[in-house]
């Protein structure tokens, strides 16, 4: 009788895979939906092919678990989730319900020891076992009747490891990988392991004696001074290690192994479900019928180029039209080292032509398609081309001529919408709407990743982006001209993809023995500090559980209950900013909370993405999420680094030139928002204390409180700063009250006196929200708009957010215009002067450029020229430039 199946699921692991590997999807109404169609596609393929008798998914919870009181640094530093996967976890959950699988998690342990706790289970009923994961850690499950499917590329591809096969491939058996990974630690859930001891060496060592006992045991023999020391030095880190790297076993789970049998999956819950998400294809499968509009429908119409001297022909039609659109999939979690898997071509006629590489390789393609990349003339219009520049120049080809991109256009023409999926703008601006299938295949009906689909599959997906293209093309280019964002579009932010991209390309130099240092320090210094909360708390108990610490501040300690949550005793910061002054173990808690954020975010957190390659952080510039127009940052947000405090701001350390002989070059915009205040206000005053040099603060202090400027105190200029900076930001006296710990009626008092002195901007703030109420929408200085739905909200809360955003955008959005326009002209410039110095990073309002030593006084010289002419206003732009061997000195 042949043995009953167990499909075990590694949750959290899968619906990663799934979202990556596949392209961007959204049904019509805009809900994201590729993570749970490829999660779906594969649970439809296990049903059909495995006939399994039993499935479970295990999935993670978001709470400390057993590993993280072993080590709090434990998988510090992980990237959080991207808001298009989060929003379909829910919709997984609700899929996995229709389809009756059993969903398992537990707080306190991850999904890897619930997997393991469940294997063993099903491996002493005499269960064969299968696990579907993305992740290696579960290889030391693997045992005759269990065996891991690992999915090492897309969702198709899988690797099945059994005993046999993890033998054969790393010559130890399934156990003894802990200890490899003991010694060789894990980067990824920030496992520490021995410092130099690399996979390699791990293994040899493992398969030599056997565990990591007899590792120590047979210290002597090791051959190799430095790691014999670090292995001696690290002793403790590397059991430590071993405790985290292995999968519990034995979890007391209350569960019957009959609570995940798989009865009746294809049922009328997972059929409308499927209906709502319109997977029309995956309908079939489950016994439900399309419901696509099958008469709408448009065959696409396109030439497959399988031969090189098909593509040389092509080439020769590109040159003759001089214009180009461009349809392309690229794969991968690392945006800057993502993989080219596709390519289609659109002509100035129409004509589209899909390049196929399962004939043509990406090396022949690049190699042939290189001079057209890289001829300024030839006019390159796409969706995101910064993310197809930035591949590009990681093949040492530049891209050029860029010309049209419908996904910054659509931006600006909707600045406050999150998705730019060019399906989502089928569905909003063509007749012709776009499914999640149709998004993925075209007309195809296959269920495979993108990099598993027939030719006629991707070229079908493509070809019905490239005609979407080609359509949005047009309809944007004529609503930028109708808005008259002609300038924005085509002088600041099509120039801007260049910049960036090359921004991305370059990344910034990371010291990491600086880091490794910073690391160091911040632990000595975090249990330092431990052990200073427990002496006044008069026992030890874990600091990072509310719940504990809450027990501890208000029963033991007794002080003052500030605030109750459902949970207990709230422990939030305002919670210890008003217990400060009751007890000296409060600053301790808030002391080590900054210092445990700065360790695992921002200092262990930039150890594990530091590129091995190239040694850099490759950060990603996103031009298209804020509404105001400014650039943001992320994986990781080098915009984000906290400054105000000295050992925030020591981060900046860590982050130095390439070469020793080269120099950061750091130019900051001085009060720019207050300047372009004085420029749209017309503000008398304002205007005056600029162009006259004055120090804004101090002048504003005089006036508000009626001294001479040289009698103003740093007290009265600091609450001038505070009036200045919140009246920008449209603040209320309640705001600043509690900004300035002061009465509300003493703020009241300044903001209405500021007003008196500042006729102009009392003026402009009263018009902008009349204006914005008449047009529905406010603008900055260069023709950026941006909606207010919120001024015809009847709430009142809405409505007054509404009118500060009124207030504060165009001031806010021109200071945005006005760094991308400074960024455009240095970076220009460098090039234009053949320059060895280049543009790394912005950040708000500065910008760093990398410099050799001889090049410093013309940097230094072509920044501030460049910044200060950036726009033409009543008020001069000033900046500030620094320089320094790294970041902290340029400050």
């Amino acid at each position: 009788m042949p043995r009953k199946k167990w499909m075990i699921i590694d949750g959290n692991s899968l619906i990663n895979r799934t979202f990556y590997a596949l392209p961007p999807l959204t049904n019509s109404k805009g809900v994201h939906t590729n993570a749970v169609y490829g999660f779906a596609s594969i649970l439809l393929k296990i049903i059909e092919e495995e006939h399994p008798d039993y499935v479970g998914v295990a999935f993670d919870v978001k709470r400390p678990t057993f590993r993280h009181e072993k080590f709090q640094e434990y998988k510090a530093g992980r990237l959080k989730m991207p808001e298009e996967l989060a929003s379909q976890l829910p919709l997984l959950h609700e899929m996995l319900e229709a389809f009756g699988i059993q969903k398992i998690s537990l707080e306190g342990y991850e999904a890897d020891d619930l997997i393991g706790t469940l294997s063993k289970i099903g491996e002493e009923e005499g269960i064969a076992v299968n696990i579907i994961t993305g992740d290696r850690d579960a290889f030391q499950l693997a045992s005759p009747t269990t065996c891991v499917w690992y999915t090492k590329r897309g969702i198709t591809d899988l690797d099945k490891m059994d005993e046999k096969a993890i033998l054969d491939h790393y010559g130890v058996t399934p156990q003894q990988l802990i200890d490899v990974k003991a010694l060789m630690g894990d980067k990824s859930d920030n496992i520490p392991g021995v410092p130099g001891i690399g996979e390699k060496t791990a293994l040899k060592l493992i398969q030599q004696y056997k565990n990591l006992e007899e590792v120590y045991n047979h210290i002597e023999e090791i051959r190799g001074k430095k790691a014999r020391e670090n292995l001696e030095m690290y002793r403790e880190q590397a059991v430590l290690s071993q405790k985290l790297a292995t999968i519990v076993r034995n979890i007391p789970l209350d569960i019957n192994i009959e609570d995940f049998r798989l009865d009746n999956p294809y049922n009328e819950r997972l059929i409308q479900l499927f209906q709502e998400l319109e997977f029309h294809s995956l309908l079939e499968k489950v016994g439900g019928q399309s419901s696509e509009p099958v008469e709408e429908r448009e065959e696409v119409e396109f030439k497959t180029i399988t031969e090189l001297s098909q593509l040389q022909k092509l080439i020769q039609d590109i040159k003759k039209d001089q214009i180009l659109y461009l349809q392309w999939q690229l794969e991968g979690a690392e945006h800057y080292k993502r993989e080219l898997l596709d390519l289609s071509i659109g002509l100035k006629n129409k004509e589209c032509f899909f390049i196929s590489f399962d004939e043509l390789s990406l090396d022949i393609l690049l190699k042939t398609m290189k001079e057209v990349f890289e001829d300024k003339t030839i006019k390159k219009i796409g969706h995101n081309m910064k993310d197809l520049f930035v591949f590009l120049q990681t093949q040492s080809i530049q891209l050029e001529g860029i010309d049209f991109d419908t996904y910054i256009a659509a931006y600006l023409l909707e600045p406050s919408d999150n998705n730019y999926d060019i399906s989502v703008l089928s569905s909003k601006y063509l007749s012709k709407q776009l499914t999640s299938e149709e998004q993925l295949l075209g007309k195809g009906k296959s269920k495979k990743s993108f990099n598993a689909l027939t030719i006629e599959e991707k070229s079908h997906y493509l070809m019905s982006n490239l005609q979407a293209l080609i359509r949005l093309h047009e309809e944007f280019s004529d609503k930028i001209k109708q808005q008259k964002m002609d300038n924005l579009y085509y002088e600041i932010e099509l120039p801007l993809i260049t910049v960036l991209g090359s921004m991305e390309n370059l990344g910034f130099n990371v010291d990491q023995r600086e880091l490794e240092d910073l690391s160091k320090e911040f632990g000595e210094k975090i249990d330092q500090l431990t052990m200073e909360i427990h002496q006044f708390a008069g026992e030890k108990f874990n600091i990072n559980s509310p719940k504990q610490l809450g027990q501890i501040l208000f029963e033991k300690l007794e002080l003052p209950i500030i605030k109750k949550t459902k949970t207990g005793y709230s422990t939030n910061v305002e919670v210890l900013e008003r217990l400060k002054d009751k007890h000296p173990i409060i600053e301790k808690i808030m002391d080590i909370r900054q210092l445990t954020k700065l360790k695992s975010t921002y200092v262990d957190g930039l150890m594990t993405i530091i590129d091995k390659d190239t040694h850099n952080i490759h950060s990603s510039f996103n031009q298209t999420i804020t509404s105001t127009g400014r650039i943001s940052s992320s994986e990781p947000n080098l915009q984000n680094i906290p400054i105000r405090l000295e050992l925030g701001r020591r981060i900046r350390k860590v982050f130095v030139p390439r070469k020793p002989e080269h120099y950061l070059v750091d130019a900051d915009y001085s009060q720019i928002e207050l300047r372009i205040l004085a420029h749209i206000s017309q503000d008398k005053n304002l205007i005056e204390a600029f162009n006259h040099n004055q120090d804004i603060h101090t002048r504003t202090a005089s006036q508000v409180f009626g001294v001479p400027m040289e009698e103003v105190t740093s007290l009265m200029r600091s609450r001038a700063k505070a009036v200045n900076f919140g009246i920008v930001y449209g603040i209320s006296d309640f705001g600043l009250a509690k900004d300035l710990n002061i009465p509300r009626q003493e703020a009241k008092e300044y903001i209405d006196r500021y007003l008196e002195e500042y006729s102009g901007v009392k003026s402009y703030m009263e018009n902008i929200v009349k204006q914005a109420q008449k047009d529905g929408y406010v603008t900055t200085l260069f023709g950026r708009r941006r909606y207010l739905p919120e001024l015809q909200s009847r709430n009142f809360n809405i409505r007054s957010f509404g009118e500060r955003i009124a207030l504060n955008t165009p001031i806010q959005g021109t200071a945005a215009d006005v760094i991308k326009i400074a960024m455009v002209k240095v970076y220009d410039r460098l090039k234009k002067e053949k320059l060895k110095s280049q543009l790394i990073l912005q950040v708000h309002d500065e910008l760093i450029v990398e410099s050799p030593q001889e090049e410093l006084e013309q940097v230094k010289t072509i920044m501030i020229e460049e910044m200060e002419n950036a726009a033409s206003l009543d008020v001069i732009l000033k900046a500030d430039i620094n320089w320094g061997k790294n970041w902290y000195q340029t400050k």
